[in-house]
This record gives structure tokens, sequence and C-alpha cells, in this order.
């Protein structure tokens, strides 16, 4: 007997892979096909409402910051924004490489609705963020000195090896994360993994499209030196290297992982669902 065939008779399902993954692979099918499925204004209201609450996350993190001086302990406190997109089911940009992609390549949506997703979503997260730290700043204004030097560190960060490879780990970090989330049926260990992903974008800190743009947006409202245009020579990188951890590192990796079940999936038309057990 080999191998393959033994663990079939061991497990409790007769795909190529066991069942938790086959389980997992088709609740992240499922979901992506219907968010590739989104009408334009709910895909720009959705990442909307996802920039607002990744601003949550980026006050919490510069008032522990502020209180304490420590950016690991604002990591743990920006949790809270990722906890905040789970709960409320909104939408983060870089949120959108394993579960969108898994459903293009499962042939449950169009590769034109993945770029349709991305792109109003990106759009959504920073006008919702622009539009939320415009509030803290002048809800806060004991932050303005300290927002001023994190956006900074973002904003005037030259492109090089280093900086290319940190928004590499940011972008692979929160696909893993929600590879992590779709993982579990539990609530609390869905939202263990939403708050060490915060942790380590924010504590560490990784660069993260998004979330950092707000910390830029902040420094901007807060009367910085530098503006829109050293954001976007910073922006530029940071989402494509965010696109290439996500997609290489842990999306594709993922897939692989799942190649029979993606065979199945087509062969069924885009139609196959888990069979109750």
């Amino acid at each position: 007997m080999t191998d393959e065939a033994r663990r079939r008779e061991l497990g409790e399902n007769d795909a190529a892979v066991e069942e938790e993954i086959e389980t997992a692979f088709d609740a992240i099918v499922d979901e992506g096909a219907q968010r590739l499925h989104r009408t334009w204004p709910n895909v720009l209201v959705t990442g909307f409402f996802g920039g607002i609450e990744v601003g949550l996350g980026v006050m919490g993190y510069l008032a522990v910051e502020h209180a304490t001086g420590s950016k690991l302990l604002g990591g743990l406190a920006f949790g809270i924004g990722f906890v905040a997109l789970l709960l409320a089911k909104s939408e983060l940009f870089t949120e959108g490489f394993l579960v969108p992609i898994a459903a293009v390549v499962a042939k449950e949506a169009r590769l034109g609705q993945l770029f349709k997703l991305w792109g109003g979503t990106l759009v959504g997260n920073l006008a919702g963020g622009w539009l939320f730290m415009w509030i803290v700043v002048q809800a806060f204004p004991q932050w303005r000195e300290m927002l001023i030097e994190s956006g900074a560190q973002f904003a005037l960060a030259p492109f090089s090896v280093q900086t290319a490879a940190l928004a590499v780990l940011g972008g692979s970090t929160i696909t893993l994360m929600t590879r992590m989330q779709h993982g579990t049926e539990s609530v609390p260990g869905k939202i263990v993994a939403a708050m060490g992903g915060g942790f380590l974008l924010a504590g560490l800190p990784l660069f993260h499209s998004v979330l950092d743009s707000l910390l830029i947006f902040g420094a901007i409202h807060a009367g910085a030196s530098y503006g829109y245009l050293e954001w976007l020579s910073w922006f530029w990188y940071a989402v494509v290297f965010n696109v290439l951890g996500g997609v290489v590192l842990v999306t594709a990796l993922r897939l692989v992982r799942s190649l029979e079940l993606i065979k199945e999936r087509r062969n069924d038309g885009g139609g196959r669902k888990r069979q109750a057990r």
C-alpha cells in the first residue's frame, strides 16, 4: 500500500490532502468568490470602512507609544485594528492575496474581478484612513511631534534592499495571518492571530502600504515638513513588495499544497463543495 493510499485509509476524507486542509481550502475559495463578486460601490465602501478600522489600531498604537515610549507595546495595541477588521467584516488591501487568488485559481472568479477588488479596496483604505487620521490629529494634538517622527521613518526611507525586505515581510506576515484565521473556526483563535499579526507589523515595525500610509497622513496633518510626494515615493515600492511577499512567499506555496483540490474544483466547473461527513 502506498503512503497516499494509507493516508486516505486513515483519514476521514477521500481527498488528496488532510481533511483540515480540504475544509480550509473550501472555506477560502467560497469566501474569495463572494468577495470578488462585489459591486464597485460595495468594494469601495468596504475598503473605506477597512481604512477607518485600521485607523483604530493606529490610534491605539500611538496612545501606547506616547505613554510608554515603546514601539513593541504599541504594536500589541495596534492589533485592535485587525480585530476590528475581523469582527466588522471589512476589507484591507493586503488581506486580498490568499483568499481572492485562491478563488480565481479555482475558476470561481475572473482575474479582472481580482484587480477590481485590489484597486477599489486600496483606494477605499487610503481614503478612510486619511479622514480618520485627520480626526485623530485634531483630537490628540499632543501626539503631533510623535506622529511626525513616526511617519518620517517611512516617508523618508530610501528604496534599498533593507526597505524592500521589510515590505516583503509585511506582505507575507499579514497574508499568513489571514491563512491562520481561516485555519480555525475558533473566534478566540482568530483574535489571537490578529493580535499577533498586528504586533509584528507595527511593533517591529515592518513596512505595510496601508498601515504606514496612515502614519504618514497623520504626520502630514500634524504639519510635517514632508508631504504627499515623499509618501508616493515610498508607497509605490511598499505596495509592490507587499504583493510579492503575500503572493510569492505565502499564497503561491499554499496553493501548491492544494493543487489536487484546485484540479477537483476546476473539473467540477468551479462548483465543488465539501460534502457533509
